[in-house]
């Protein structure tokens, strides 16, 4: 008997099973739970993203979640992906994924804070936690809980997809030595870094990564930020940019996201679901992994290859900086309670794992 048949006759006997069993219980046993059935069935589904078609390490995992998706279900599920603009603009990602015009998107959460002040929280906090502290938040802290919670008032689940590692600080066209140097600024920093940017005197400017390099050239900008020098050097800011200052105050471990159409998710076999979990697992392993290698190399690059001035950002910028994070962080969870609700839940992880952190990690960068 060939396989596909022998799948056919076995589900329809083990169907016929359950309905005899069914007249032979009372309503109460009704309810128990029966094995999930996989059948041949076949979902095409498409995914948006609010990076440039096929970006490095972005956009490339993102093909990567489709193709192990793929494979992992035998070619029950396809995904097709759509890089930033190729089939609606790249911040418009979430409202369509929402409202179920598409199925699923890749992004960063704090781009939708104009939807909900929380999911800012949910990709990185200035002077916060670090890729590594991050993924303990969502996964064990009950970070993923409380994203879970938010997304479902907008008709959506998301999971970790994605983290870029500990940023840098930005590229400026201007010297950055005291907080006074921010006054007037004009830069491309998105989620709470920006308000941050803005309560020093400065101007947040949000646009998609492929609009960064046309600003920044032209002068709307001044300075911008954008992950890291891998990514920076592939983008050609050391083209146009004069400084390039450390460390990434800002984003210290930025987590990235893929969000999914909650109606299209609850419609899929569970099997499917769990394969899906499971690829946004390993693109959140795997992104990191590359990051961090990249990093390193393109930041020789950088060093080597053109003239670009590295700098650091003084101790006394940083230590204002990090004035001004806690009043924008005070003033947000003032006004909004669901900010409040999680920031605590992440204010508190992060204030009990620094006391490992000074056991581990930091006791041993020290003494390298």
């Amino acid at each position: 008997m060939k396989r596909k048949q022998f799948i056919k006759k076995s589900t329809l006997g083990a169907l016929a099973l359950a309905g005899i069993a069914s007249g032979c219980h009372s309503q109460a046993d009704q309810n128990i739970a029966v094995p999930n059935i996989i059948t041949d069935k076949k979902y095409k589904w498409k995914l948006v993203t609010t990076w440039p078609p096929n970006f490095p390490v972005l956009g490339e995992g993102c093909n990567m979640l489709a193709q192990w998706i793929k494979e992992m279900s035998s070619g029950r599920m396809e995904i097709t992906v759509y890089g930033g603009g190729e089939l609606i603009p790249a911040l418009e990602s979430f409202e369509a994924v929402s409202s179920g015009a598409v199925e699923m998107g890749h992004g960063a959460s704090y781009y939708w804070a104009g939807k909900s002040p929380a999911t800012q929280f949910f990709t990185a906090v200035p002077f916060g936690m670090n890729a590594q502290q991050m993924n303990a938040w969502l996964y064990y802290g009950g970070g993923i809980q409380l994203w879970q919670e938010l997304y479902a008032t907008f008709n959506m689940i998301t999971f970790p997809a994605g983290n870029t590692g500990v940023q840098m600080g930005g590229w400026f066209n201007r010297e950055i030595n005291t907080i006074a140097d921010l006054k007037g600024l004009k830069m491309r920093i998105p989620g709470l870094g920006g308000k941050v940017l803005e309560s020093a005197g400065g101007t947040a400017v949000l646009s998609a990564g492929s609009e960064i390099y046309t600003n920044l050239e032209r002068g709307v900008i001044d300075a911008a930020e954008w992950i890291g020098p891998y990514h920076d050097y592939k983008m050609g800011f050391h083209e146009i940019g004069k400084y390039y200052y450390a460390p990434g105050w800002q984003e210290p471990g930025p987590s990235l996201e893929l969000f999914i159409n909650k109606l299209a998710y609850e419609r899929l076999p569970a099997d499917l679901q769990i394969m899906i979990q499971t690829a946004a697992a390993r693109l959140n392993v795997w992104s990191l992994s590359i990051f961090e290698g990249e990093s390193n190399t393109y930041l020789q690059k950088i060093q080597n290859e053109t003239n670009v001035d590295i700098r650091v950002f003084s101790k006394e910028l940083l230590t204002e900086l990090k004035k001004y994070s806690e009043d924008v962080l005070a003033d947000v969870t003032g006004k909004d309670s669901f900010s409040k609700k999680v920031y605590a839940s992440y204010q508190k992880f992060q204030r009990d794992i620094k006391h490992w952190a000074q056991y581990s990690e930091k006791l041993y960068y020290n003494d390298m």
